[in-house]
């Protein structure tokens, strides 16, 4: 048999299973919230063209509404100033759409404190129990933060402002200039932590990675369905001409 034919027996008998990282994709979607004098994302909305009536009798669709990094979404590199002159969303060499992926579980230590930053150091704890990330893979940070599926639970704001996990400026420098991933992934609704307004670089996850020329995935779900190595991540957005990103279905493959 061919590699593709055991791959597809694999798959119809189980042997694979298929995971789905990417939260639903609703008026109820928590999206990002930027300071008020910066331009906001849309929710997502429906607008009904026709549902079995005079508009269209055999047929309902719906046009739809809604930004870029809404609900669980890719980014580009052309997201970010720092890479402004890089690709837009529609050129992401599609080999990179699907890659091997790793999860590195912080959920118990977010469960005691919101803002906790990954720092290199946990990464190289994580490498040390499991191996080097991924060349060419996703580095996926679980926090338990997908089970905040409501606007307020997950941007967690008070008078301080927002509060969620991330990485720390120089964790995040480190995962887009020294690290092999292509990528990566998190939980909450942008790649950046709550306060990382306040960090230098402003937003590093965003600055270093899009200005690497490397990918972020965000609100993905599911992660604690994956095992720390092994699982196989394809990520489908859509190829908007000049966009900066988009709204994914993401999968994981895992081998039972």
């Amino acid at each position: 048999m061919s590699a593709l034919s055991d791959f597809a027996a694999a798959l119809a008998s189980g042997a694979i299973s298929v995971i789905d990282l990417t939260a639903p994709l609703s008026e109820a979607t928590p999206i990002l919230e930027l300071p008020p004098e910066f331009g906001q994302t849309q929710q997502f909305q429906l607008e009904e063209i026709s549902r079995y009536d005079d508009r269209g009798p055999a047929w309902y669709w719906n046009n739809f509404h809604t930004g870029e990094h809404t609900g669980t979404h890719f980014d580009a590199p052309n997201h970010w100033v720092t890479g402004k002159d890089g690709a837009d969303i529609a050129s992401v060499p599609v080999g990179k759409l699907i890659a091997p992926a790793v999860v590195l579980d912080f959920s118990d230590r977010v469960a005691a404190d919101p803002d906790f930053l990954v720092e290199i150091d946990d990464i190289k704890a994580w490498e040390a129990e499991h191996g080097p990330l991924p060349d060419g893979g996703w580095l996926l940070v679980r926090t338990g933060w997908d089970a905040r599926t409501t606007q307020e639970s997950a941007i967690n704001a008070n008078e301080t402002g927002p509060h969620s996990p991330g990485l720390s400026a120089e964790c995040a420098r480190w995962v887009a200039q020294e690290s092999p991933v292509l990528g990566m992934g998190v939980e909450t609704v942008g790649t950046d932590a709550g306060a990382a307004h306040s960090f230098d670089p402003a937003f590093p996850c965003h600055s270093y990675l899009m200005g690497s020329d490397k990918y972020g995935l965000t609100q993905l779900q599911n992660l604690a369905s994956l095992p720390a190595t092994g699982a196989v991540v394809i990520a489908g957005p859509l190829p908007i001409v000049t966009g900066s990103g988009s709204p994914a279905r993401v999968l994981a493959l895992v081998e039972r």
